[in-house]
């Protein structure tokens, strides 16, 4: 994030180990992220241009500051800084085909009439519970008239920042390319000027909530779908633990969960089991 004049460059030698130490627990308390021990770069290229801001000249100083300032705003920008990732549409592909092809015929089968209920769990900038309703809409559109109470998406994440741009739901060229085709950008995107924007009927499915899965789910509601990718492998042990066993009490009956691809249950949860899909797997509550 360098190439700002005045800007501080941290480096290994720009912050001591106990320095890192204590970022790095301030990191896991806040939003359950474990760094690791040779993560110095990534805190360094995160870091970079919020210490020049705040005129921090090392990692020392912004520990000392997060101990002093307990108000939201410093920490949750550097919570933000820590935890922004890239993400895309249709990602892995396989997650979507199982929502149209298993889930959501599973589904009608028990529950027609009622709304199919879908949690996108660290939801980043919208890509993914968008690209969840562009998939309900493409089997409304195969199967019409068989969901007849459609779908509630309900997308969280702990930036406020990138809550705000997936509910502003535009889209520059780059991040259009990523992942679509230009038969489904024709379908779904309005252009608007240099940006993209998501038509209201896929919109309107998908709300926006502030949320950090260390606190509780329990105001969310229940779930017949939770799509958590590439999340938990950021998280400790025990918060993996803790996050799975409060996902299966927010899952309906039967109700699934997805992971991300190179993700795993094993050790973490025994309240699942795993359904070989071909290609991808995803998880299902135990009876």
């Amino acid at each position: 994030m360098g190439g700002d004049t005045g800007i501080t460059e941290l480096s290994n030698a720009g912050f001591s180990q106990q320095e890192y130490q204590d970022f790095c627990r301030f990191l896991e308390d806040a939003c359950g992220i474990v760094l690791g021990e040779n993560k110095h770069y990534l805190v360094s290229s995160r870091l970079n241009r919020l210490m020049g801001e705040y005129q921090l000249s090392n990692l020392g100083e912004l520990v000392e500051r997060l101990k002093r300032d307990r108000g939201p705003g410093f920490r949750e920008r550097i919570i933000e800084a820590m935890t922004t990732n890239e993400t895309f549409w249709f990602r892995d592909t396989f997650p979507f085909d199982i929502l149209k092809n298993r889930v959501i015929p599973e589904f009608i089968e028990t529950r027609s009439r009622q709304p199919l209920k879908i949690w996108s769990a660290a939801c980043s900038s919208g890509q993914e519970p968008y690209t969840i309703s562009m998939s309900v809409a493409e089997y409304i559109k195969e199967n019409p008239g068989k969901l007849a109470g459609d779908a509630q998406i309900v997308a969280t994440d702990i930036s406020d920042r990138m809550l705000e741009v997936g509910r502003k739901a535009h889209y520059d060229q780059l991040s259009v390319a990523r992942g679509l085709s230009a038969e489904r950008k024709a379908t779904y995107f309005t252009p608007q000027g240099d940006e993209w924007e998501v038509r209201p009927e896929i919109r309107r499915r998908v709300s926006f909530r502030h949320l950090n899965l260390l606190q509780s789910f329990s105001s969310l509601g229940k779930f017949d779908v939770i799509f958590c990718r590439n999340v938990l492998i950021y998280f400790s042990t025990d918060s993996k633990v803790d996050i799975l066993s409060r996902f299966a009490q927010q899952l309906n009956p039967g109700g699934y969960l997805f992971l991300g691809a190179s993700e795993s249950m094993a050790n973490y949860s025994d309240a699942f089991e795993m359904v070989r899909c071909h290609p991808g797997v995803v998880y299902q509550l135990k009876g």
